[in-house]
């Protein structure tokens, strides 16, 4: 009899299984194969693309392997991945920690372990027991995430896989656990803190990007000016929007502004001094007075506001040590070819540069398979992972590498209409964590191949070559198959 259940079990669970989602899938799985063949086919050498000694070759038993792995995760029960999720994302944590020790030096990064012949990067499977690990904690009952403690939690369970995934020198996969801070934005995370986040980016690009600049006659920063005026009127702004005080914001506006305003006039005709000490103090004073605030009337969003203020004052002079000391170098001068503030064709721009020239090569129908000239010359650097994307643009054209992306699209929507539809919050968060990180892959990647996102070096979803990443993207999407099969199935116990 238990045998019986256990065989109609299964037979419910391949009915429900979303079908449409797995076709995505095996396409997205075809059109990488192929644009693989492309970037890494050389005519001079000769050979045969389903040869395993090829990337194209080795690029099929990635996949072969994948599919077995996926149909694996589907057999499973579903309480599993809930059961255990802290104990994945232990055995994880473990892993990156110790991975920097065993690792060898590859440009710099100390991310990959290798193992007779075959390499992984354990950061690509810490995403998933990450989104677990998240899924499992927002999940448990009475949690809340307004409440400090519950918060402060979460921020850890995304935050150490990043500090420990830094410690390898392999900034662009910890750039990809922020993709998570969407999921929180979901379940209820105050939208002060995404907009924080964004701020941050602001006073980031805009105090780099004009450093350098002074404001005319006056020897003062353009960057330093703008950030720290944004810094007031970003606080003016939360205490109006979050606060409804009208009072309190003129006085931020007319006390603040208006003795800027003297400031810089006194400064431009008068003495020229350097003004940013004077927008420091208004902004010190911004803060207690939000302090006093908050005290007088005894509420504590003042207090919290004064917080982004001071925070946002810290961040934006920490940039320059994160810039100059954290990042590596060559990620740093990305950062200024992207700014604008350098011009290096032929070195940290060049991988751009040729990406650009191969994507606009194609045409509106492409040149066709195997025939794109900059790939077969080996223009692109790294063409067959990180900057697949031009691949797909030169062979296919306009209209091959628009219909990748629709592809990614209808992938993306059909995750989230999944995952609104799970009947428990586990399924519907760990939904929401690989959507997620599916978005910031397919967004980062595609930007930085036609430069509009600086160069981190993270791959496009089931196209760029390696076993690592196609499994991790594999392992992320089934476990969330096996879930949302499951869901018409109650939890009796």
């Amino acid at each position: 009899m238990e045998r019986r259940l256990d065989d109609n079990k299964k037979k419910g669970v391949w009915r429900s299984l979303d079908w449409w989602t797995i076709l995505i899938y095996l396409a997205l799985l075809a059109f990488g194969w192929i644009s693989i063949c492309g970037a890494s086919y050389d005519f001079d050498m000769g050979g045969n693309i389903f040869d395993f000694d090829s990337r194209s070759g080795m690029q099929i038993v990635w996949i072969g392997t994948s599919l077995a792995l996926g149909f694996i995760l589907l057999m499973l029960d579903d309480k599993l991945y809930d059961t255990f999720a802290y104990v994945f994302y232990i055995i994880l944590l473990v892993a990156l920690f110790i991975t920097p020790f065993l690792a060898h030096d590859i440009k710099g990064s100390h991310s990959w372990i290798k193992i007779g012949p075959f390499s992984f990067q354990s950061a690509e499977f810490a995403k998933c027991a990450t989104a677990l690990a998240l899924a499992k904690f927002m999940s448990t009952y009475g949690y809340n995430i307004g409440r400090a403690k519950d918060f402060l939690i979460t921020l850890g369970i995304i935050v150490v896989p990043i500090v420990l995934i830094i410690l390898q020198r392999e900034t662009g996969s910890a750039l990809v656990y922020l993709a998570f801070f969407l999921v929180l934005y979901r379940e209820g995370m105050p939208g002060c803190v995404l907009f924080a986040g964004v701020s941050a980016v602001i006073y980031f690009v805009v105090g780099i990007r004009y450093e350098q600049t002074m404001l005319g006659y006056i020897p003062t920063s353009v960057g330093e000016f703008l950030v720290l005026l944004m810094v007031i009127l970003f606080t003016a702004g939360m205490v109006r929007a979050y606060c409804g005080k009208t009072p309190v914001t003129r006085h931020i506006l007319l006390y603040g502004l208006g003795i800027v305003t003297i400031a810089l006039g006194f400064s431009a005709l008068v003495i020229p001094f350097d003004i940013k000490w004077v927008l420091v103090s208004v902004c010190a004073a911004m803060i207690l007075y939000l302090c006093y605030v908050a005290l007088r009337e005894r509420i504590m969003r003042y207090f919290y506001i004064s917080l982004f203020a001071l925070g946002s004052i810290g961040f934006f002079y920490s940039t320059d040590y994160v810039l100059n000391h954290t990042l590596e170098p060559h990620q740093r001068i990305r950062i200024y070819v992207l700014l604008g503030l350098t011009d290096d064709p032929s070195g940290a721009g060049y991988n751009v540069n040729q990406a650009k020239i191969a994507i606009g090569s194609g045409g509106l129908l492409g040149k066709g398979f195997l025939n794109g000239t900059q790939t077969k010359l080996k223009y692109v650097p790294e063409q067959d992972t990180d900057f697949i994307f031009c691949t797909v643009g030169e062979e296919e054209g306009f209209w091959g590498a628009a219909g990748v992306l629709v592809l990614f699209l209808i992938l993306i929507l059909r995750l989230i209409h999944l995952a609104e539809r799970q009947p428990f919050a586990f399924g519907r968060i760990y939904g929401y964590c690989v959507m997620s990180v599916f978005l910031f892959h397919v967004f980062i990647n595609v930007g930085m191949v036609l430069g509009l996102t600086p160069v981190i070096g993270i791959p496009l979803p089931f196209f760029s070559y390696g076993g690592s990443s196609l499994w991790g993207f594999t392992i992320l999407l089934f476990i969330f198959l096996c879930i949302d099969a499951r869901r018409n199935l109650a939890r009796k116990d």
